[in-house]
């Protein structure tokens, strides 16, 4: 597909519309050029001003999927108060994050954004909890999984425009979500990832220690001095106090943060700048030619630093009895929801029902229960179950993690 729209028209002052290729002149020969897309599933005529990547951002942006993602968990339910992160805005911080690196690595920032605002639309309510009881309730039927789910939402079930189904986003940010399935799933060599998918990756772990972290104190899960044994959280203190004098408590806090994405990011973009060079000394050879030798991450020293820091955060705030016992009720809830729904398909909303005929009940149910947000999923187990229900055993019990 050739992205290249016709020149533009000259305005009242006498200047045109820039095209896309002409912004694009700054991007390493590495990048993912919006002249070289191929296209989508259903083909659509270029737009006069916005390059397809751009385009994808505005779909997912708009997409009620995306913006059901402020009332579903990151980590940390609304049980546990009302200032930590949830699903959006750890979303957002992962594209901000991800955009800085591909603008110093001169890569295609709006795939780098359409990628980043695309990569955790999938998840179910309650966070990796709901993830998990969803999982063990569908696993007769595949499992479920966020980054599959993600792209049954924008291929089958959003529901904006009147060609076709879906969001018909372009076929490298659907392969950039697949890439991420793949991965997890053991069926596919990340060394096929492109280098912008592969930065939105580092940015989602990077995004992820340092919030977590900042939302487990700010929530009394941990403290910063148990923090502090951690040899990571420990430079990046120190980091801060160099720069800041001897500060403590809420300043100490957000300073830590602050270090900890600005230590990952500025090791990976070095990290980067190393494993490139294997292009920049022969520019005739493409990214996939190159591989499996361009991989982009962290330093030897980083990454097992991320490696201690990411332990102690599951030991200490993945597993804290607050939070698991949180978990539980969410899974319970929803375990409950999905038993009474399979058995009684006629309370299913009439588009779940239409839709059990092609992927089968235990699916439809499935997706249906995986769109809602925390809230809305609570109202509907009032409805169906009342909360007096919450300990009943459902489909199985579930492992936390």
């Amino acid at each position: 597909m050739n992205s290249e729209p016709p020149p533009g028209r000259p305005d009242a002052f006498g200047t045109r519309l820039q095209t896309v290729t002409e912004r694009e002149l700054l991007l390493a020969p590495y990048a993912t050029f919006s002249a070289q897309s191929q296209g989508r599933r259903y083909p659509e005529p270029d737009h006069p001003y916005r390059g397809p990547f751009q385009r994808d951002r505005d779909r997912i942006v708009h997409s009620a999927a995306y913006r059901r993602l402020s009332g579903k968990t990151q980590v940390f339910m609304g049980e546990l108060g009302d200032y930590h992160r949830t699903r959006l805005t750890h979303t957002y911080e992962v594209a901000s994050i991800a955009r800085t690196m591909a603008r110093a690595l001169r890569l295609n920032e709006d795939l780098v954004e359409a990628l980043a605002l695309f990569h955790d639309i999938g998840h179910p309510p309650y966070g990796h909890a709901g993830e998990d009881a969803l999982n063990e309730c569908l696993a007769d039927d595949g499992g479920f999984s966020h980054n599959r789910f993600a792209l049954t939402l924008a291929e089958e079930l959003e529901s904006r425009y009147p060609g076709f189904p879906g969001l018909n986003l372009s076929l490298e940010v659907l392969a950039g979500q697949r890439e991420r399935t793949s991965k997890l799933d053991r069926t596919l060599s990340a060394d096929r990832s492109s280098l912008e998918a592969q930065v939105v990756d580092l940015a989602d772990s990077i995004t992820y220690d340092a919030h977590d972290f900042d939302d487990a104190v700010k929530l009394g899960l941990v403290t910063i001095e148990q923090l502090l044994e951690v040899p990571l959280v420990r430079e990046a203190a120190d980091q801060a106090r160099a720069r800041h004098g001897n500060i403590s408590g809420k300043l100490l806090r957000m300073a830590i943060v602050h270090e900890l994405i600005d230590l990952q990011v500025g090791d990976a973009l070095d990290h980067a700048r190393q494993v490139l060079r294997v292009l920049e000394h022969d520019m005739h050879r493409t990214l996939s030619e190159a591989h499996p030798s361009v991989r982009l991450g962290h330093s030897i020293a980083i990454a097992e630093r991320k490696r201690v820091l990411e332990d102690f955060l599951y030991q200490n705030v993945y597993r804290h009895p607050r939070l698991l016992a949180v978990r539980a009720v969410a899974q319970a809830r929803l375990r409950s929801m999905f038993d009474l729904l399979t058995q009684n398909p006629e309370r299913l909303p009439v588009r779940f029902r239409e839709r059990a005929k092609n992927v089968g009940w235990n699916r439809s149910v499935g997706d249906y229960l995986a769109g809602m947000t925390d809230r809305y999923c609570d109202a509907v187990h009032q409805r169906l179950l009342g909360y007096g229900t919450d300990s009943g055993p459902g489909c199985g019990p579930t492992s936390p993690r």
